[in-house]
């Protein structure tokens, strides 16, 4: 006989099972065609058009579950890329590789996003990246790694502006995705004050290893 608890616990887990499912469902379909209705993902995920509803009450909700899933990997990549890294360009630039290859997953859903989400409502989920961000670049400058006379800040948006460009030129085919984040990393240490030619060896052993 199951128990109150063990039926709760069951259908939780269940819950928890088709709102992930659904999630990922969404995010193919949504990339596959950026106009997919809640009939057409519910059908795609084997579920009845109800239980979609029972998680998500419209698809604004479930783009919005979808961008913040995306932030927090985002927000992991950013962390596990300079882990262990005391040089602080060596640091941001493989902090910038590691977040562009989740980026670009997930380029296409921040384009989506803009349509029911404010830029700002993007921007404000990234903010735990931007302060690691701010961080980095203060060790950097204060230690004389970085020459840029923007403040840290300042140069934090830079960079985070400088990832949605980069999104957006992959979008419209002005720039190759597999050229994205090398040229995501080049620009922000670039913008940082690093030399070119120090920059140029940073990014190409950041990438090849």
């Amino acid at each position: 006989m199951t128990s109150a608890s063990g039926v709760t616990t069951s259908s939780s887990g269940r819950a928890d099972a088709n709102r992930r499912r659904i999630m990922e469902v969404a995010l193919t379909e949504l990339l596959r065609d950026p106009d997919a209705s809640m009939d057409q993902i519910a059908r795609a995920a084997g579920v009845v058009r109800r239980t979609v509803y029972g998680h998500f009450p419209n698809r604004e909700a479930l783009v919005a579950a979808l961008v913040d899933s995306a932030a927090e990997a985002v927000i992991e990549a950013h962390a596990a890329g300079r882990s262990g890294i005391d040089d602080p360009a060596e640091a941001l630039a493989r902090a910038i590789l590691a977040v562009w290859k989740i980026a670009d997953r997930y380029r296409l859903l921040v384009a989506l996003a803009q349509r029911s989400l404010s830029m700002e409502g993007i921007k404000q989920r990234l903010t735990p990246v931007r302060k690691d961000c701010v961080a980095l670049l203060e060790l950097g400058q204060e230690s004389g790694v970085f020459h840029s006379p923007v403040p840290a800040a300042a140069l934090a948006y830079v960079h985070e502006q400088t990832l949605f460009g980069l999104m957006e030129a992959v979008n419209e085919g002005a720039l190759a995705t597999e050229d994205a984040g090398r040229a995501a990393a080049t620009t922000a240490l670039l913008s940082a004050g690093v030399p070119a030619d120090v920059v140029a060896e940073l990014v190409e052993r950041a990438v090849t290893e």
